[in-house]
């Protein structure tokens, strides 16, 4: 096994806990509606087309138009986003807290993210501002698991693939990450997680 020296972290579901449900369960208190509400109209290919830069208004408009007679329940989505952030998962923001001042790794964070509502996060946590660099797919119109944003990464922070690991909570995302020779690691849960650190030869304490 190659040395690893850099450890890329998607953000969502590995240390940032998000989820439509901390708004939509209020609105939908049954869980049936909730999930059609979320496979009809606010969908997951539709979020992740603010993900790769366009614009939440555009984004709220189109449905709007195409739903209209859901117009509230769409525009809550946006107008109430940072009630979805269910904040930091401690556990996992305890390992990059033992990686970025115990270690010499180089951190960086490759986020399907949209340009206008990562601010906000970034505001709230400090922890995502401990990386060494970052790529967010809206700034760079273009997401996972598109290969080009991969490459980005590798180009722009200068990352050999053979001796860097990269973990996401979404299997889909680590395919292109190991066709390009990172170690992958699907994100379960931080105890998890730790293990396959451990296991890939990082020292943790």
């Amino acid at each position: 096994m190659q040395h690893i020296d850099t450890i890329v972290f998607d953000l969502g579901g590995v240390l940032v806990d998000w989820n439509p449900d901390y708004v939509y369960r209020e609105i939908f208190p049954d869980e049936k509606e909730r999930k059609w509400f979320y496979q009809n109209i606010c969908t997951p290919d539709w979020n992740e087309e603010q993900d790769a830069g366009r614009s939440l208004q555009e984004a709220t408009e189109l449905l709007v138009a195409k739903f209209p007679e859901h117009e509230d329940n769409i525009r809550i989505y946006y107008k109430r986003w940072e009630e979805m952030l269910g904040g930091p998962i401690p556990d996992t923001v305890e390992i990059l807290r033992h990686l970025k001042f115990n270690t010499d790794k180089k951190l960086y964070a490759l986020t399907n993210w949209s340009h206008e509502t990562f601010p906000v996060a970034l505001q709230k946590y400090d922890f995502l501002h401990w990386f060494d660099g970052r790529i967010v797919s809206g700034e760079e119109k273009t997401r996972k698991p598109f290969v080009d944003i991969y490459k980005k990464l590798i180009d722009r922070f200068n990352i050999d693939p053979s001796k860097a690991i990269y973990v996401d909570d979404n299997e889909r995302n680590l395919f292109p990450a190991k066709a390009l020779g990172f170690t992958s690691i699907h994100f379960k849960n931080p105890q998890q997680f730790k293990k396959a650190l451990l296991e890939s030869g990082i020292e943790l304490g």
